[in-house]
């Protein structure tokens, strides 16, 4: 009896804070992961040579995964937590996967989320994130997200009448009710997908994603050249971008039992073939926005649903995943662009906030939405690297030159 009356609280909270939009938000959110990140996934289960079984196993255990810590975290802490696999440590395995077997890069997802599991329970990364200035991690999050911005206007070149009919729903019920304007724009994206004739049914497929034991084995090789690029990404692709957009939208929730959980999931998950999940970014953006909820303390809601929306398609993974790939890619395009635009915007804002750190987050967005890649390491973490070298130099240069100026209006003033 104590056990229902404990449970009947969260629900009821989650019963009353619920709301349209922040069903609306978590849903696209969702949509947006599988509809990318997910492709990058089979052409490394295609480079490898892997199995359909193989392949619908490593769907089933990133899906759920995704989806139980994405509602756990969410209820917990009320915070629109949104848990999703590693679209970069996807791209490494790519080129990675072809070199060992199977059971060697099972071995190396374990390595890998056992160190991520030590950095998070150690507190070693809340400490990092807390002097990391406010400016410069906006600019980083700004530029992670401004490819999703333009790529709306570059998808026009070849849907126009498509994506144009989605911008201007968007901007017709930003007027009038904004807290809708996403869902319009994805009913009005799908009617017009359908009614042209540009819904692939030959992509539709029927099936369950199904789990499969992969026993691990551990080597040296797999550990230097999967495990540790693996944790890089994670924490510093992932990771720190993730935070900081929970930060830019004003939550304070320590980033320890987040990395913690999601390390500790990715450890019980990765004989199923998950390679790693994380504290998404992009589609996080989504959820802790005004678009969800005008509430901040009410946007959790979109965290749980798209928890649901992982647990449906880790369930019916292969149905639903070519559901998603059936509509052309310029709907997501623009749907991801437009749902994004508060994101973009307050993340520009943040940058540009502080006078004296202008410079430096100037050059933290520009860094993180070139896209290049250095060492192996994406453009949001040497964002981060020459954004803070900025900001020490510059501020360390500004004493020095406010006290020359002080001496010499003294020397003038004798």
């Amino acid at each position: 009896m104590d056990a229902i009356n404990t449970l009947r609280g969260p629900m009821k909270a989650l019963i009353d804070d619920f709301s349209l939009s922040a069903l609306v938000a978590g849903f696209i959110a969702t949509v947006i992961s599988y509809a990318g990140p997910l492709v990058i996934i089979f052409q490394a289960a295609a480079s490898a040579g892997m199995s359909h079984a193989e392949l619908s196993s490593w769907v089933w255990a990133i899906s759920i995964g995704s989806a139980v810590l994405g509602i756990g975290l969410s209820l917990r802490y009320k915070v629109p937590v949104i848990i999703a696999w590693s679209a970069p440590g996807s791209a490494l395995l790519v080129s990675l996967l072809p070199q060992i077997s199977l059971n060697e890069a099972v071995g190396a997802y374990i390595v890998a989320s056992l160190i991520i599991f030590v950095v998070g329970v150690s507190g070693a990364f809340d400490r990092i994130i807390g002097k990391l200035p406010a400016a410069i991690s906006a600019g980083m999050l700004a530029g992670i997200l401004f490819s999703f911005g333009t790529g709306l206007f570059v998808s026009l070149h070849s849907k126009p009448v498509l994506v144009l009919a989605m911008f201007a729903t968007y901007l017709l019920c930003k007027r009038l009710l904004p807290r809708y304007a996403v869902m319009a724009v994805l009913l009005v994206g799908c009617l017009i997908a359908i009614g042209s004739g540009e819904l692939r049914s030959e992509a539709l497929l029927s099936g369950l994603a199904t789990p499969l034991w992969i026993s691990p084995e551990f080597t040296l090789a797999a550990t230097l050249n999967i495990a540790l690029p693996l944790v890089m990404v994670a924490l510093t692709g992932q990771f720190v971008p993730g935070m900081a957009v929970l930060r830019n939208a004003g939550y304070a929730t320590p980033a320890r039992p987040i990395i913690a959980s999601s390390a500790l999931g990715s450890l019980l998950l990765a004989p199923f073939g998950c390679h790693g999940l994380n504290l998404a970014a992009i589609t996080a953006a989504i959820c802790t926005g005004r678009e969800a909820h005008e509430d901040p303390r009410k946007r959790y809601v979109a965290g749980v649903v798209g928890g649901v929306a992982y647990l449906l398609l880790g369930l019916f993974g292969a149905t639903l995943v070519s559901l998603f790939t059936a509509f052309p890619k310029e709907l997501i395009a623009a749907l991801a662009g437009l749902a994004l635009f508060g994101a973009i915007a307050g993340a520009l804002a943040g940058a540009m906030a502080v006078p004296d750190d202008r410079e430096a987050a100037l050059i933290t967005f520009l860094v993180s939405a070139s896209g290049m890649s250095l060492l192996g390491l994406s453009a949001a973490f040497w964002g981060l690297i020459f954004g803070i070298a900025a900001h020490l130099l510059l501020s360390v240069r500004r004493p020095a030159a406010s006290a020359t100026a002080v001496g010499s209006a003294q020397e003038a003033a004798r």
